[in-house]
């Protein structure tokens, strides 16, 4: 009997999950009885299915979209690790297995793990609508175009149809669901010339992959609002957008709104912080327009916005928040001590905005807070990293909420676990393949659901089985 080339996908643990997220239910939700119209429905549910929602860094993960280092596209970035903006030289079959790795402690913790793949695969062999919609994408992603010096009347009547629409979507209709996400990973250009013999054409191939998707943090940020599409800043990554935002239709999961020209916002800049603020890096990556456009458009919905500038240092190894910041838990996290500091050369700086009540607007409240003194000004004790370790990858771990971390460094780990501010534990990975392509396991995640911890204390603080008070 002929494999169904669905089969590897339908047997994973990461498939069933998108066909739970796609039903719209949750992993692990709180116990929370029975949702009436209130508050919490509104903020978890769009018209009865999912949403995205991630008020808190420390809140608990409960759905997260990664991406695997795997086929055509990681390995046409390894061919030249440099021009595909990796860090150095990587091993694809160690990264495949350690990303799977990560994937299964991901998922003893709890939290669903959808991967891009298996989003782009889930009900094509079952719902024609499923296929045409990926057809019609990779047909969008799949270029025909003749070499320099040709054009289409120098073609015969019969070898023009071989360069046209119509004969793209034929091939396109004929390939299977692998061969279809392939090429919208791939996007590949066929320039064809003119052979006069044989089958009368001869094809040369180029390639765009889209070989840093392994890291899904940076197309987009997950808001109170929902999710925001981002928009990235090498030339390399911008396709990313548009491929993640396909995924979230697919899934359900709406889209709150998009960062347009001039802005530029990638997700390792961002991080919320609760109700009350949200953090956005700006710098080597994101920027100020970006910033002005989320609080212009209500995307953050949070009172206050923290605007983290890095002004003075602007280098690869930093080139976002996220490479030397992270929070740990409550009243914790953990900063780039080199950064730290008023006499500090490479120093943050922090504007403050604050939304008005009545107008919904933001105004700037305070500029260039110092950022290790506004974060005590939170009220968060600093666990300062060594440059070396944030060079290893220290700062840039993955919070799973209520403390629990994953990390891939252990000096720096055995540092966090021992500090008195610290209540959680600290999980350590080998994630070395996956940095090679410069960045880690926050980089590699995006967290598109965290159930808000008003509505677990509300639950524990005596709504009924109805879900009434």
């Amino acid at each position: 009997m002929e494999e169904n080339p669905l089969d590897r996908f339908r047997h994973s643990r990461s498939f069933n999950d998108v066909m739970a997220v796609d039903a719209g239910h949750a992993l692990h939700p709180p116990p929370l009885k029975k949702i009436r119209k209130s508050a919490m429905s509104e903020a978890l549910f769009t018209n009865g299915r999912l949403k995205a929602v991630q008020e808190d860094e420390n809140e608990v993960a409960e759905v997260v979209i990664v991406c695997e280092p795997e086929g055509a596209t990681l390995m046409m970035g390894g061919l030249h690790p440099r021009g595909s903006l990796y860090e150095r030289p990587v091993n694809i079959d160690t990264a495949k297995a350690q990303h799977a790795g990560f994937r299964e402690v991901l998922r003893a913790q709890g939290v669903r793990v959808l991967t891009v793949r298996e989003i782009l695969a889930f009900g094509v062999e079952e719902r024609m609508g499923a296929r045409v919609e990926l057809e019609e994408l990779a047909a969008g992603t799949l270029t025909y175009k003749l070499a320099d010096g040709h054009k289409e009347a120098d073609l015969t009547e019969a070898d023009r149809h071989y360069v046209s629409d119509a004969y793209k979507r034929e091939v396109v209709g004929a390939m299977s669901t692998s061969q279809l996400i392939e090429i919208c990973l791939i996007n590949p250009t066929v320039t064809l010339l003119p052979s006069y013999r044989d089958t009368g054409l001869t094809a040369s191939y180029t390639f765009e992959p889209l070989s840093n998707l392994v890291y899904t943090r940076d197309q987009q940020v997950t808001t109170c609002k929902g999710i925001v599409m981002g928009r990235l800043r090498s030339a390399q990554r911008q396709k990313e957008v548009e491929l993640m935002s396909y995924c979230f239709r697919k899934l359900g999961l709406p889209i709150a709104g998009r960062i347009a020209e001039p802005g530029f916002l990638e997700g390792g800049d961002f991080f919320p912080m609760g109700q009350d603020l949200a953090l956005v890096g700006v710098g080597l990556r994101s920027n100020v327009e970006a910033c002005q456009q989320l609080m212009d458009r209500d995307l953050l919905g949070t009172r206050r916005l923290g605007v983290v500038r890095d002004d003075f240092d602007r280098d690869q190894d930093r080139m976002h928040l996220d490479c030397v910041f992270s929070v740990l838990g409550e009243g914790c996290c953990i900063i780039l001590e080199t950064i730290m500091g008023e006499a500090s050369a490479t120093r943050r700086l922090v504007d403050e905005y604050v939304r008005d009540d009545t107008t919904g607007k933001y105004s700037l409240a305070r500029e260039g807070v110092e950022f290790s003194a506004f974060m005590r000004g939170e009220g968060y004790a600093i666990i300062p990293i060594k440059h070396e370790h944030q060079l290893a990858y220290a700062c840039n771990v993955l919070n799973l909420g209520k403390g629990r971390i994953i990390s891939v460094h252990a000096p720096s780990a055995r540092q966090i676990v021992q500090h008195p501010a610290f209540k959680g534990d600290v999980q350590v990975i080998d994630f070395s393949s996956v940095t090679s392509m410069y960045g880690s396991v926050h980089c590699a995640s995006q967290v598109v659901r965290r159930v808000p911890r008003r509505f677990v204390q509300e639950q524990q603080n005596g709504m009924s089985d109805d879900g009434t008070n």
